[in-house]
Order: structure tokens, then C-alpha cells, then sequence
């Protein structure tokens, strides 16, 4: 009966410790998922809770899938770091606790840990841009610079002496060398392009480039060596080789050493040699020493009255005799009419003047003529085209006019200039016509001959109706 009993009061005991402890675990499992939860979003590190932004599929007409389109590249561009929450199961949070024995929560692992994944669509932009910059370098540096480049820096051990010896395909700056010999040293990818567009050069432009290598200065001592005075020939610089063969870059020849030895002597680099002083007085050494001492002041010629004077009474000699050749220009003319046998028509009393030219005489017996060329739908008075080619010459080209004081005067209308005596008549513009007056137009030449005595009574009837 004692057992019993005992057995019964142990057993709710037992009963009851067990469920007290159940309880104190859940407890505990509580208060650290609250002293947690406090501690993240007092950091406000608690993630909102996230939903789809993907619009509804459905049918889209053309301009919506290129506005969507390009609003979707906007978003993935400008896209922001992206934060995945992810959490840890309680089953083994408590497993960790109970191996651990845990008793506070001062020193429990938090229920969430946040990792920042950086979107992929900026890791796309930086591989692409990167192969854009190498193309844009390689386009503008071709591997032959890039051999140039290398072989001179070999030589000579200094990027200024490349940048002022060596003449690339474009015009690099000192900076812009120096970026590509870096570059080319420290950069995997480029020097790999470079490297492979290099090895497929063909052979004989690669034994162009190597001849034109820089000279280093090993070089130079060894052809400063060779005095001035003496005529040295081609088996001189061939013995230089041979005795030198790893001073000497592989591909010089004897030709290429003598050309530069000449190169040291011109400009005193030889051993023997010392530069000269600058001249003193009148001595002169070449042509840029004797234009610095040139006096600008004394080139300029000194003004000489008598010439100038003498010049000017010339001039004006000159146009007097064109003057009057001009004037005596009628009078020849009637000279040669004289002697070729072509003599001045006979005027009737009708007849005011006429206008002669190589095959055809035109009869003025009006106060009033147009001359120019004549249409199937436009007549005129003087059909210039019957004297020789007048598709120059325009419709109504000219009007010839006599006036009461007995004077004829001629207008341009067309849009050649006549040429009266040498002189143009511009369109628009008149002239005055004297007996025996050169007319040309269009390339015919034409004399206009007046009447004198019908007009010398028109004008003497003019003269009596204008007396009071």
C-alpha cells in the first residue's frame, strides 16, 4: 500500500516537473524569438513583405510592347540590391540550444540572416563595356605600333626617345604611350589581342618594322668609334657586325649602319668630333646662323622719288596714246573700208542709217528699231541671226532710237552686254551711237553708219520749229 501510494504521489509529481519544464522550454524558445525580433526591427532590418509586381498577361498591341519593353529595361537598369530574407527553422534553433545549453538569451543567434544579392543586370553592363574599351584601344592602336612600340623600348630603354624617334601610323602623345607600354606589361587581355594580332602579320612586314628599330646606345659608341676623317666602306660596318653580333640588334645591315654613322658626323657625335662654338661677327656657319644675323631693318627697300615720279609720267603717257586711239578709231575704219573696196552704202531719203555687218546690210528707215532674234510666235525689225549663230542672243535684245536733236542712241534689252566701241552696254543701260560705231554682240560684229545729210536737215528743221 505504501508503494502504491508512493508511486501515486511521485507520478503527478513527476507528471507536473515534466510539464514544467515543457512550459520553461517554450518559454524560453519565446522570449528569444521576442529579444530577436526587438533587436532586428529596432535596427529596422525587418524586410516588408514582398509582393509580385508582374502585370497581368494578356494580349498587347504593338505600342504597348515597346513601351513595356523599354519600361522594363529602365526598371532592370536602375534596379536596387535586392534583400532575400531567409530564416532558420526552430527545430534547429533548439537542437543548437540543447546541445549548447543555453540559459539566457543574451547569446542566442538571431532567426534571420540577411544576404544582399546585387542584381545581375549591372554585372551584364560591366562585361559588356569592358570588351568596347579594349576594341576602341586596339582600332586605334594596329599591331604594327604595337611592334614598333615594343622593339623601340627594347632598344633605346626610354618612352620620350620612342615618343620623339619612332613615327607611329597616328600621332600618340607621351601619356598615350606610356598607358599602352603599361598596358601591354600589366593588362592580360590586351597584351593577349595584341600578342595574337601581332603573330599574324605577314613576315615581310614584320622585317619592315624591325628595320626601322631605334639605334641604342651601345649602338652609338660602337659607330662613334669610326673617325671622320677617314672614308669608311661597306666591309668596315660588315666587320662591326660580325664582331658584334649581340650588341647589334639582328636587323642591321651594313648599309643601315653606314647611313647613320653619316647621320653621327652630320650633327658632330663622333668621338673625334667637338661641336663648334656660335659664330662671332661676320663669320657664318650655315643658313639658319646667317639669317639670325640678317637685320630685318635694312631688307626693307628704301622709297626712291625720281623712280616713283618717272613710273607715274609713263602711265599717264600711256593712257593719253590709248585715248586717242580711241578716238581715231572711226577714221581707220573708213581707211580699210577704202582700201578692201567696201564702201559706204548709198543712202536714200528714206534710209536714217544702217547697220552693216560681214553678210548682211540692215536698212534704219525709222525713227524706231528693234534688233535681236526672231521666232515663229515674235517678229522683229533686225533679225540678227541671219548674219551668222545668234542662239546667244536674246529675242528682243536692243533698241535703236533717234532723237530730235538728230542723235541715236541704243538700250539694252536683253541680258548679254553689247559692246559699242569696245565698251559694254550692260541690260537695262543706254548708249550714245556716232557714225561708223563698232557693235558686237554675242561674237557679230556689226558697223552703224549714219546718213549725214538726211540728219543734218532734221536737225536743221528742228532748229527752225524751235525758234520763237
Amino acid at each position: 500500500m505504501e508503494k502504491d501510494i508512493r508511486e501515486c504521489i511521485t507520478s503527478p509529481m513527476a507528471a507536473g516537473a515534466s510539464v514544467s519544464q515543457s512550459r520553461s522550454e517554450d518559454e524560453e524558445t519565446a522570449a528569444m524569438r521576442r529579444a530577436s525580433n526587438q533587436a532586428f526591427s529596432g535596427a529596422g532590418l525587418i524586410p516588408k513583405r514582398r509582393s509580385s509586381s508582374r502585370s497581368i498577361k494578356r494580349k498587347k498591341f504593338d505600342d504597348e510592347l515597346v513601351e513595356s519593353s523599354l519600361a522594363k529595361s529602365t526598371s532592370r537598369v536602375k534596379g536596387q540590391p535586392v534583400i532575400e530574407p531567409i530564416r532558420c527553422p526552430g527545430s534547429d534553433l533548439m537542437s543548437i540550444d540543447k546541445k549548447k545549453g543555453l540559459k539566457s538569451s543574451s547569446s542566442l543567434t538571431p532567426p534571420l540572416t540577411m544576404v544582399i544579392a546585387p542584381s545581375s543586370v549591372p554585372k551584364r553592363l560591366k562585361k559588356n563595356k569592358q570588351p568596347l574599351q579594349i576594341t576602341k584601344d586596339l582600332g586605334r592602336w594596329k599591331p604594327t605600333d604595337d611592334l614598333l612600340l615594343i622593339n623601340a623600348v627594347l632598344q633605346t630603354t626610354d618612352l620620350t626617345s620612342v615618343h620623339l624617334g619612332v613615327k607611329f601610323s597616328c600621332r600618340f602623345t607621351m601619356r598615350e604611350i606610356q598607358e599602352r607600354w603599361y598596358a601591354l606589361l600589366y593588362d592580360p587581355v590586351i597584351s593577349k589581342l595584341a600578342w595574337q594580332a601581332m603573330r599574324q602579320l605577314h613576315p615581310e612586314a614584320i622585317a619592315a618594322i624591325q628595320s626601322k628599330a631605334l639605334f641604342s646606345q651601345a649602338e652609338e659608341n660602337l659607330l662613334s668609334k669610326i673617325t671622320s676623317s677617314s672614308q669608311p666602306k661597306m666591309e668596315i660596318f660588315q666587320d662591326l657586325l660580325n664582331k658584334h653580333p649581340s650588341v647589334f640588334y639582328p636587323s642591321r645591315t651594313a648599309k643601315s649602319l653606314l647611313i647613320h654613322w653619316q647621320l653621327l658626323k652630320q650633327h658632330y657625335l663622333l668621338e673625334d668630333q667637338s661641336v663648334q662654338p656660335l659664330p662671332k661677327g661676320e663669320q657664318v656657319l650655315n643658313f639658319s646662323d646667317a639669317e639670325q644675323v640678317v637685320d630685318d631693318a635694312k631688307l626693307k627697300d628704301s622709297r626712291d622719288e625720281v623712280l616713283e615720279h618717272e613710273l607715274m609720267m609713263a602711265d599717264r603717257h600711256q593712257k593719253r596714246e590709248i585715248r586717242q586711239l580711241e578716238q581715231e578709231l572711226p577714221r581707220w575704219q573708213v581707211l580699210v573700208d577704202s582700201i578692201t573696196g567696201m564702201n559706204s552704202p548709198d543712202f536714200d531719203n528714206q534710209t536714217l542709217a544702217a547697220l552693216r555687218g560681214r553678210m548682211v546690210r540692215y536698212l534704219m528707215r525709222s525713227r524706231e528699231i528693234t534688233l535681236g532674234r526672231a521666232t515663229k510666235d515674235k517678229q522683229i525689225d533686225v533679225d540678227l541671226s541671219l548674219e551668222g549663230p545668234a542662239w546667244k542672243i536674246s529675242r528682243k535684245q536692243g533698241i535703236i532710237k533717234l532723237k530730235n536733236n538728230g542723235d541715236f542712241f541704243i538700250a539694252n534689252e536683253g541680258r548679254r552686254p553689247i559692246y559699242i566701241d569696245g565698251r559694254p552696254v550692260l541690260s537695262g543701260n543706254k548708249w550714245k551711237l556716232n557714225n561708223n560705231s563698232v557693235m558686237e554682240i554675242a561674237g557679230l560684229r556689226f558697223v552703224f553708219l549714219i546718213n549725214q545729210e538726211l540728219i543734218s536737215l532734221i536737225k536743221a528743221e528742228a532748229a527752225k520749229m524751235n525758234q520763237p
